[in-house]
């Protein structure tokens, strides 16, 4: 029998995983799980929290604790960077959302001086700018994920990265245009606690940490053309890599 608010929040995990409580449904409350699981309320009450922490459920002050109806997203790496999807004109985003509707909120697209950061990996001078793509990604009418892309503006000023609209295949296919091709790529992961202005702009749940993802696109000759900081809601997401032997 679980005993640890741990152990009762798996416990309650792995109920849900098995369809007895479905997308929305209210889950036992801390009165249940005291006689259910016979612990102490605080015991009960952190199980639920932690559930709601990792983004399995929500909680509805004065009315319980609720499955949370979101659908994680499964943000596969190696397949949405293949040149398989984007030099066919497709997004990279589609690998990660299928069907599902991802949209784009609050572009914007300028240039201006590249931050110190950025000017040292992409190996620019100190005085060289850089294009400046910032987006809100959101999926079914929920805000999952906030990124900004850097690119030389020397390279991508007077092309169609520089605009909103990017076109079919993205910044990756207007670069391979430009003789640019991205073909190797690395990926800086990272989990924190977000700031307040970072919780507002993705609706994050409290207690949700975030995902910081920092990815670098590099050329055949290892010229870095792209850096692009990506940040995800924890409990919207769930991160796969494939290698090979």
């Amino acid at each position: 029998m679980p005993e640890t608010a741990r152990q009762i929040a798996d416990d309650l995990r792995a109920r849900i995983d098995d369809g007895e409580f479905g997308p929305g449904a209210r889950l036992p409350g801390e009165p249940a799980l005291v006689r259910d699981y016979g612990v102490a309320k605080m015991t009960a009450n952190g199980a639920l929290k932690l559930l709601v922490t990792e983004g399995v459920a929500v909680s509805r002050p004065g009315s319980g604790t609720y499955v949370r109806e979101f659908k994680p997203i499964l943000r596969d790496a190696t397949k949405r960077l293949s040149r398989n999807q984007w030099a066919t004109g497709k997004s990279i985003w589609s690998v990660d959302v299928g069907e599902r509707p991802m949209t784009p909120a609050d572009l914007e697209v300028f240039e201006t001086d590249a931050p110190r950061w950025v000017a040292r990996t992409l190996g620019l001078s100190e005085d060289e700018r850089v294009i400046v793509r910032s987006r809100r990604y959101l999926v079914d009418g929920e805000p999952v994920q906030m990124a900004t892309s850097y690119l030389p503006a020397a390279l991508t000023r007077d092309s169609q990265i520089a605009l909103p609209d990017a076109g079919p295949g993205g910044i990756y296919k207007r670069l391979a245009e430009l003789g640019s091709e991205p073909v190797h790529f690395s990926e800086d992961l990272r989990a924190r606690m977000p700031s307040p202005e970072e919780s507002t702009a993705l609706s994050i749940l409290p207690g949700t940490p975030v995902i910081e993802i920092c990815r670098t696109a590099y050329t055949s000759d290892g010229k870095a053309v792209e850096v692009n900081r990506m940040l995800l809601d924890a409990g919207a997401y769930a991160l796969r890599y494939s290698f090979g032997s």
